[in-house]
């Protein structure tokens, strides 16, 4: 379980988070206009940021997904997958691209290869296949995806979330209904479920 109790987080005299409040036990989608503060807040579960105060607690091990993919561009799909050492094999990592809808020569391609919906799939799997992960957050992990893409994606990651306490941030309200799981908006720096 995620508890996030009493969480502010100010920028240059804005305040981003105020007096956030949220328990997280399995998956949520969290939902909100741009800028609104809810990747600073993946970032500060992530620890790659550290709230003005406040206390999370229950983070972790994580698997992330980052608003731009971080994949090794020498690498290969299957082989970014596996580089966590999250416990998934090269043929799970190609099965599951291959779901995704990977031909069976792109997987030999570098990362760099690969267009940007090719490697936010990348990411996703890398993050969702990771077993030794026990934390998912999962910022905007459809991007560059067409809807029937999407609709894919959505039913694997449910598959593979698999119970774990997941938030997954999206501004596609489509994905949200796909993955019926319960949304919380975050808006005037507040959380509240929709």
């Amino acid at each position: 379980m995620i508890a996030i109790s009493h969480l502010n987080k100010t920028f240059a005299a804005k305040p981003v988070l105020q007096d956030v409040e949220l328990t997280v036990t399995g998956p949520i989608v969290l939902m909100g206009a741009s800028g609104c503060g809810k990747t600073t807040l993946l970032r500060i579960l992530m620890g790659l940021e550290t709230p003005d105060s406040g206390e999370v607690t229950g983070v972790g091990p994580i698997g992330a997904v980052f608003q731009e993919s971080r994949l090794c561009p020498q690498l290969t799909a299957p082989a970014n997958i596996c580089l966590t050492g999250g416990g998934v094999t090269e043929e799970q990592a190609r099965e599951a691209l291959i779901a995704l809808g990977f031909a069976q020569g792109e997987l030999a391609l570098p990362a760099s290869k690969l267009s940007g919906g090719q490697q936010r799939r990348t990411a996703l799997l890398r993050a969702l296949l990771c077993r030794t992960a026990r934390t998912l957050l999962l910022d905007e992990p459809f991007t560059g995806m067409d809807a029937e893409l999407v609709e894919r994606a959505a039913a694997l990651t449910k598959q593979l979330v698999n119970g774990r306490d997941t938030i997954l941030v999206t501004h596609d309200r489509r994905a949200a209904d796909f993955l019926g799981w319960p949304v919380y908006e975050l808006n005037d720096n507040q959380i509240r479920c929709r």
